[in-house]
């Protein structure tokens, strides 16, 4: 018998910077009603879900950047998210700024949680890939200020098997690192649940603008197909403080096919009814890693220069 998943991507339309967390999570529980009135059993949210995309500014008072970034998940303010999901018996997963104080200082994260049905955190990945720079560039329209704000993961990438279902997070900028997919992939991963904040204008590369689109359907794809993966990808789009992100939130089958995409840049749920055995379609074949992979034949990839 296979194993099919309602699984719901809920694109989240642009958070404002006078947005507060309350109006941000009762959008994200709308989001949630329609999705389990759908049937979905699985809800995914983007990356940094629960705030405008602060990054695109270079901010320098520590309780201005502070309140961007959580200290306890869930905290008071999101409670209502897991509190709901409880209730409707739906696993989520969403994106958000992590603060993380120890002996010695603090370290801020870009992450992403996955949620049982219980409201238990299953698993919590903090972004590996960070893009951008860490310093003010002032001919920048907007900055890129990742490097400046957070940390990279020290973990690798790992699964978590709930719904009967071996899960694997990343964040925006992993989607574009085949390594990706090829990690979650060797350590059995079925389904990648992928959150991204996406700029339209790219302003180290200009001409690659009218490209957003198109890369980033091809890399989630590629990444799907070539490693016998369900992906779902989970835009924060429209029209955000000024800066126009991508939409195209999608969920895309292990042949790489496209089963469901948004049609708009604002708050929308799209579902998909994911039969998960098909990964079997891919990795018992044209890509068998056990039969046709030849690792002793790359070894630059293991290099670190």
């Amino acid at each position: 018998m296979n194993r099919e998943l309602v699984i719901a991507a809920a694109q989240m339309g642009p958070n404002q910077r006078s947005d507060s967390r309350t109006q941000i999570v009762q959008r994200m529980l709308d989001l949630m009603e329609k999705a389990a009135r759908c049937g979905a059993e699985m809800i995914v949210y983007p990356e940094l879900a629960l705030t405008t995309f602060f990054p695109r500014w270079y901010l320098k008072d520590a309780a201005e950047i502070d309140s961007f970034f959580e200290t306890e998940m869930p905290g008071p303010e999101t409670q209502p998210l897991f509190t709901r999901a409880r209730q409707l018996g739906v696993a989520f997963s969403f994106g958000f700024a992590e603060k993380v104080e120890h002996l010695g200082g603090s370290e801020r994260f870009n992450t992403s949680i996955l949620v049982d049905k219980d409201s238990n955190i299953a698993l919590r990945y903090r972004k590996i890939h960070v893009p951008g720079h860490s310093q003010y560039e002032s001919w920048r329209p907007f900055q890129h200020l990742e490097k400046f704000y957070f940390k990279p993961g020290k973990d690798y990438f790992s699964t978590a098997r709930i719904l009967n279902t071996e899960f694997s997070l990343a964040i925006c900028n992993d989607r574009r690192w085949p390594e990706t997919y090829r990690e979650m992939a060797l350590r059995g991963a079925e389904v990648a649940l992928i959150g991204y904040n996406t700029p339209m204008h790219y302003a180290p590369m200009p001409s690659h603008d009218h490209l957003q689109s198109f890369h980033n359907h091809l890399c989630m794809q590629a990444g799907a197909y070539q490693n016998g993966l369900w992906v779902v990808g989970v835009a924060k789009a429209g029209l955000e403080e000024g800066c126009q992100l991508l939409g195209q939130t999608c969920i895309i089958a292990p042949t790489g096919e496209i089963v469901a995409q948004a049609s708009s840049t604002g708050d929308e749920v799209i579902l998909a009814l994911c039969n998960i055995d098909r990964v079997k379609e891919i990795r018992e074949n044209v890509f068998n890693f056990e039969h046709h992979r030849r690792p002793e034949m790359y070894p630059m990839i293991s290099a670190t220069h």
